[in-house]
């Protein structure tokens, strides 16, 4: 059900205060034609009551007319900053820009990091927002994960359907997504809660099964039949399966782009307070489907871009698929057992 506007400036405020919000820095809230109205209206009220200097930038869409869905991360091509000089500046100026239009995978938005400025994506319905409010507590344990990735050189993940992918890590540093911004230059995603890395660069190997359940995004769809993945030297080689595989196979072949099949981001959920069930709760344009992302104790992979931490691969598709009841190991430890996370 709705939440009221009260419920919204309070879960922004507890937000802004986890995010270090001054009176007197400077806010940028950036906006586009998706942006939710009530997430909008609401960041104005908490942002200005807690004495910061707000402005507003709204700017056009793109890529309407190249993407295949209306979801916000189903072509990561061009930005509304893209070219546009004036409204960069204005947010390297900005000490917190609240991003409701959906940067992510930009460069534009890595410069803008490098300026000590932090940004903060939040797009989810106002109903997600208030019910997965960040803690100290998802910190604490997302940095947690990430250390403990940050010293292992492999990642390896099983299940029962079948899973077998070995991932070498070092070449890329463990990123934490808590859900809010305490440091210069951080970017983070509320809602969020789960911990990732990006495997060494065409090395990942083995196979992947995605079971019945498991979810396809920016599809949004629950598996309805089994898909096998092979891997072999960093990118999915072979899609195999019924419908669902083809389905799969096709979108991403409209891409036209080998890169689109490389191995991107690895890790698992750590949100208890988000479900895999959410999901099927919600109009497909109404979510970009966080709550799978996020919910404990998924494996959670991708395929496409690495530029987000730090490396040399773009592409404008992205496709990210948490599964359900796998083993993942690092250097031969389990940190998840059949879905369920072992740090408790």
């Amino acid at each position: 059900m709705p939440v009221s506007d009260y419920q919204m400036v309070d879960a922004w405020t507890q937000v802004l205060k986890l995010s270090r919000l001054e009176a007197g820095q400077t806010v940028t809230i950036l906006t586009s034609a998706s942006t939710h109205p009530q997430t909008l209206a609401t960041a104005l009220i908490a942002t200005q009551s807690m004495g910061a200097i707000v402005n507003r930038l709204d700017l056009p869409p793109v890529n309407g007319e190249k993407a295949l869905s209306r979801d916000s991360l189903a072509y990561l091509g061009t930005t509304p900053l893209t070219g546009n000089r004036a409204a960069i500046a204005a947010l390297k100026e900005s000490d917190l820009v609240l991003d409701l239009m959906t940067l992510l995978f930009s460069p534009e938005q890595l410069d803008i990091l490098k300026t000590g400025t932090k940004i903060l994506l939040a797009v989810e319905p106002p109903e997600v927002l208030t019910r997965l409010v960040p803690t100290p507590g998802d910190r604490e344990r997302v940095l947690a994960a990430q250390a403990r990735i940050a010293r292992a050189r492999e990642m390896h993940i099983v299940s029962a359907a079948g899973t077998d992918f070995h991932c070498p890590l070092g070449e890329f540093e463990p990123i934490a997504e808590y859900g809010f911004v305490d440091e210069p230059g951080r970017w983070d995603h509320w809602p969020s809660g789960f911990a990732l890395t990006f495997p060494n660069d065409g090395k990942a190997h083995g196979r992947i099964v995605i079971d019945r359940g498991d979810i396809l995004l920016p599809q949004k769809s629950y598996a309805q039949e089994r898909i096998e993945l092979t891997i072999e030297g960093g990118y999915a080689t072979r899609i195999e399966g019924g419908v669902d595989a083809q389905l799969l196979s096709e979108y991403m072949a409209t891409f036209n782009d080998p890169e689109a099949y490389a191995i991107s981001h690895i890790g698992w959920g750590l949100q208890p307070r988000a479900h895999w069930s959410t999901l099927g709760l919600y109009d497909r344009e109404a979510t970009i489907g966080m709550d799978a992302r996020a919910f404990e104790g998924n494996f959670l992979f991708s395929l496409g871009p690495n530029n987000e931490a730090g490396g040399s691969r773009t592409t404008t598709c992205h496709i990210d698929i948490p599964l359900r009841h796998c083993d993942v190991f690092l250097d031969g430890e389990p940190v998840v057992r059949d879905g369920v996370v072992l740090d408790r």
